[in-house]
């Protein structure tokens, strides 16, 4: 290599070397993603919330790590206040209707949620609609407590949100509002103002929701005087009784099982990591130009396990063995539920039908079905070509229909 070419790389690596510097001193980027976990400190985790409620409700809070359909399952002592606070909570019919049923027997149900499940709408005949912030003050909106003795003068401003989502009744039973939210340039006028925090009875219990989740997280609560907005909420808290704070509905992560999160969390071992990079690089083009060897193409071995099936399947079909075809195509079949949706398939009573059903997008009427015809033809000792091709048509529906295509 000429004086020329040694030269141009010296400046290249000087180059980097300098931007690696510069970055490596530049300030930390704060982290805005919508977390909600109770151990993170970014702005939108609840690390400020779950610290507050330990100390407004002492020795009644307790973490739920796991999902709110075994937790009720496992627990059916439980009574109180179940808390979910994220920037979606959806539960599904199977989980929605076991909370539902815990309500009913005099418990409450708080959730925080920008999006909310049609099932739980319609069962409280509600609808949601959504607020854009005004043109005078974007991403800017002001929310209220009806409560006038937990409401500010000033309201409570939140600028860091395009749009807001607010409740829309559509049915006859009473709803208790709790909060309200407008348009920063339209608080003068009160009928402007739309509902964002509403309270439902529901059985012996009540529900609560709210379409301001970020009013829960660190940035929020530590920003000016929002903190009395966020203990207003709380305050419809029964503190006498257990509050379980789910932890399982999290947009981020509770705990990182990747190794290189060590690394890639920590400024220094970041940056030794990145010089490793690109010291490896840098021996490589320099280095391996010179000692690679042409590598020999070595073409794969050919799966030959799809054509050995057909074969067998030709075999059985030909002979007019359509009782064995069908008896493993069962086989198989209860293979794909066990591997697939984790249930035993050894007892086939109402409990399995109703996982197997919730689990795979079906109804329990469906998956009755599907067993009552794979019992009939097991009851038989020779099968038709018909009865064969209804048999496997029903599973490949099924499979269809639980891969959502």
């Amino acid at each position: 290599m000429d004086k020329k070419g040694l030269k141009y790389i010296v400046v290249a690596i000087a180059t980097v070397a300098l931007l690696m510097v510069i970055q490596y001193n530049s300030p930390k980027q704060i982290n805005w993603t919508n977390s909600y976990v109770a151990k993170h400190k970014i702005p939108y985790g609840t690390f400020v919330l779950n610290d507050v409620m330990e100390h407004l409700f002492p020795n009644k809070i307790k973490q739920v790590n796991i999902p709110p359909f075994e937790f009720l399952k496992t627990n059916e002592e439980a009574s109180g206040t179940y808390f979910f606070v994220n920037n979606n909570v959806s539960f599904g019919d199977s989980e929605l209707f076991s909370l539902l049923d815990w309500v009913e027997k005099g418990n409450t149900l708080f959730i925080a949620s920008e999006d909310y499940e049609e099932k739980l709408l319609d069962t409280l005949k509600l609808n949601t609609a959504t607020l854009f912030s005004g043109l005078e003050n974007i991403r800017s909106h002001k929310h209220r407590l009806v409560n006038p003795a937990l409401d500010s003068e000033d309201g409570y401003v939140f600028n860091k949100e395009d749009y807001v989502t607010y409740f829309v009744k559509y049915g006859t039973d009473s709803m208790t509002i709790l909060g309200t939210v407008t348009n920063i340039e339209k608080t003068q006028k009160k009928d402007e103002e739309v509902n964002n925090v509403i309270k439902r009875s529901f059985g012996k219990g009540e529900i609560i929701l709210s379409t301001f989740p970020k009013a829960f997280t660190n940035y929020f609560i530590l920003k000016d005087n929002n903190k009395t907005y966020t203990a207003g909420l709380l305050s419809y808290l029964d503190g006498s009784r257990t509050i379980y704070m789910d932890n399982h509905y999290k947009s981020g992560k509770a705990v990182y099982t990747s190794p290189m999160h060590v690394f890639l969390n920590t400024k220094e071992f970041r940056w030794a990591y990145y010089l490793a990079l690109i010291g490896i690089v840098i021996y490589v083009f320099f280095e391996g130009k010179r000692k690679q060897r042409a590598i020999p193409v070595i073409n794969p071995l050919k799966n030959q396990t799809l054509a050995f099936t057909r074969t067998i399947a030709d075999m059985y079909f030909e002979k007019g063995e359509r009782k064995q075809i069908a008896e493993h195509k069962v086989v198989h079949f209860l293979e794909y539920i066990r591997s697939r949706f984790y249930l035993n398939t050894l007892n086939k009573d109402d409990e399995f039908y109703i996982n197997l059903a919730s689990r795979s997008h079906h109804t329990k009427g469906e998956i009755k079905a599907l067993f009552s015809l794979i019992a009939q033809l097991e009851a038989k000792d020779n099968l038709t070509d018909n009865e064969l091709q209804k048999l496997n048509s029903a599973i490949e529906n099924f499979k269809k229909k639980s891969h959502g295509k």
